[in-house]
């Protein structure tokens, strides 16, 4: 028999982080949308706020001073967040790079300590503007000097490098081993030879900011490798399954259940000859099509994730989930924008803002042609799809 049922803790943690996102964090969604930024005082409250309730880190680890929440519980945090605006989910909630947790010996009082209590920020520095996809691609060298490494290279479209204290990079030690020879390192802000370039302002997620990283003859020593040399690709890579289902999966269902509710609201609302549009039958089915949707996806990310917690590796299934959910987001906030008209197109409307924020969940953690290859990649040599 297979059990779907919610914790009566996990309905409490849900029940309150609704309730302090509609109360704390959506009063300041339209201010954060204009400017660009979360004011500093502001991002300070709102850790402060949800710190006093447990609500941050919540998934890290217990022992690491997180809320040590399992995968599905993830999802289920997740899809609340999706109901305001990224930049303030990170500054409330923490944005935690998994892979601390190779962090070792002093590192992690350092690091991934202070990163669990909010007392630092750690930033995820692998993307490169000749490897998005194909992480094992990137061209940042770090070479062996004694007992350092000397790192030249750069990285851009890095979330929060503007306000990370620390970043979490990664670069070539073996140019022999392939994936294999790609090592991870543990970077301060103001470290010589690292500088945070420009912002690199996106269509859409405003105030979530990405910036360029630029190493120039960088020192680091080899205190400062996180993890086994040669083991910086895999270390990312380990925990990513966590992160697609949640901060994919659960956000994309998070967002469209919040397009479709103001579809519904809207579609009650609006009168168009006579009546309500929500008596359309081209509208109801927009409607349908939304909710079948949003079911299906969710369905596919708490199965996945509970797989994940069983201590299997569902990777096909995370890829599925990765392309439908995001693909779903895409398909729902197109019909949002439909069922509103000319106001779905407006700016004094929340949707055009959401409309471009659902657009890069197609594209980040792997864009939905490279997880489409994945999966068929998978059928081809197993024969068959993966109950």
């Amino acid at each position: 028999m297979i059990d779907f049922s919610i914790s009566e803790e996990m309905t409490m943690v849900v029940k309150t982080l609704k309730r302090f996102i509609e109360t704390e964090l959506k009063p300041y969604e339209a201010e954060v949308e204009e400017k660009q930024f979360v004011r500093p005082e502001l991002a300070l409250e709102l850790k402060t706020k949800a710190k006093a309730l447990g609500l941050f880190a919540l998934g890290m680890p217990e022992e690491s001073g997180g809320g040590g929440l399992s995968a599905v519980d993830m999802c289920l945090c997740e899809e609340q967040f999706g109901w305001t605006k990224d930049a303030l989910v990170r500054r409330a909630f923490g944005a935690i790079p998994a892979a601390l947790e190779n962090c070792v010996g002093e590192q992690r009082e350092r690091y991934l300590y202070p990163a669990v209590r909010g007392d630092i920020g750690v930033a995820l520095g692998m993307t490169e503007p000749n490897a998005g996809s194909d992480a094992a691609g990137i061209l940042t060298t770090a070479k062996r000097d004694g007992s350092d490494f000397i790192i030249n290279g750069s990285k851009h479209f890095i979330s929060d490098a503007d306000l990370a204290d620390s970043f979490i990079i990664t670069a070539v030690t073996d140019p022999t081993k392939g994936a294999k020879g790609i090592t991870a390192f543990l970077i301060d802000r103001g470290t010589p030879g690292f500088t945070i370039g420009r912002i690199q302002y996106m269509m859409g997620l405003r105030a979530t900011n990405h910036c360029e990283l630029v190493f120039e003859n960088l020192r680091v020593s080899e205190a400062q490798m996180l993890g086994a040399e040669g083991q910086g690709l895999y270390q990312a890579l380990s925990t990513i399954n966590r992160v697609r289902l949640g901060m994919v999966g659960g956000r994309c269902i998070g967002m469209a259940s919040k397009l479709m509710k103001m579809s519904i609201d809207y579609a009650n609302e609006r009168k168009q000859f006579g009546k309500s549009i929500g008596e359309f039958q081209m509208v109801q089915a927009m409607l349908a099509d939304m909710a079948t949707e949003i079911y299906a996806a969710r369905m596919m990310v708490l199965n996945a994730a509970w797989e994940t917690d069983q201590g299997m590796d569902p990777r096909e299934k995370v890829s599925m989930v990765k392309y439908f959910a995001s693909e779903m987001l895409g398909r729902v906030a197109d019909k949002a924008v439909q069922i509103f008209g000319g106001m779905g197109y407006c700016k004094e409307m929340p949707l055009e803002q959401m409309y471009r924020d659902a657009r890069v969940y197609r594209i980040f953690d792997g864009a939905s042609d490279i997880h489409r290859m994945v999966i068929a990649r998978s059928l081809l040599k197993n024969g068959s799809h993966p109950l």
